[in-house]
């Protein structure tokens, strides 16, 4: 019988995606008093991907992704999608953006073989948590490169978004928990 054990080192990982930077800038001060410092940040990549969006969000979006340097306990997922929701309700009813969605938040966590992701939606391969919030193996490390399912957003699939996945798979082998609490 295997025996239960810790989780494996874990940062948390915070995808905003908006066409305004002052949407962007909101989130990085609202997820900074939240949950600590930054370990460190993507650029503002274009969304070019789909037009899925545009409907409810706009053109020209941009996508950042903040890594935090606290250790996190992905058991807390849940909590952190459930408040990232809330966040994306408070700015859509106090920014006087015309478009009824000007933010998407998306949370998860990234360990050293795998980057995770949470929904609000449910579907095959995608895990049920808790309180109506499921979670997916969005990407997965193998032979020294990040790698895709066929379920995966193809914007996750680009290799620049996958060199800043792979810059905070370093910080976190680098600085792997405890030493990070002090």
């Amino acid at each position: 019988m295997g025996q239960p054990s810790p989780h494996s080192p874990a940062l948390l990982i915070l995808a905003a995606f908006s066409r305004h930077a002052d949407a962007l800038d909101w989130t990085r001060q609202r997820a900074i008093a939240a949950w600590g410092p930054l370990a460190m940040e993507s650029p503002a990549f274009e969304f070019r991907e789909t037009r899925y969006y545009e409907a409810t969000m706009g053109k020209d979006l941009r996508k950042v992704f903040f890594a935090f340097s606290q250790p996190f306990d992905p058991a807390g997922l849940v909590e952190v999608k459930l408040e990232t929701n809330r966040w994306e309700e408070t700015y859509a009813g106090t920014a006087a953006h015309q478009e009824s969605r000007p933010l998407n938040l998306d949370p998860g966590y990234l360990t050293l073989g795998k980057l995770v992701l949470a929904s609000t939606k449910d579907f095959t391969h995608r895990i049920y948590l808790n309180r109506g919030i499921h979670a997916e193996v969005t990407l997965y490390y193998r032979r020294r490169r990040w790698q895709h399912h066929e379920w995966t957003f193809a914007d996750y699939r680009r290799e620049d978004y996958q060199e800043f996945f792979s810059r905070c798979r370093d910080y976190l082998h680098h600085h792997p928990g405890k030493e990070r609490e002090a």
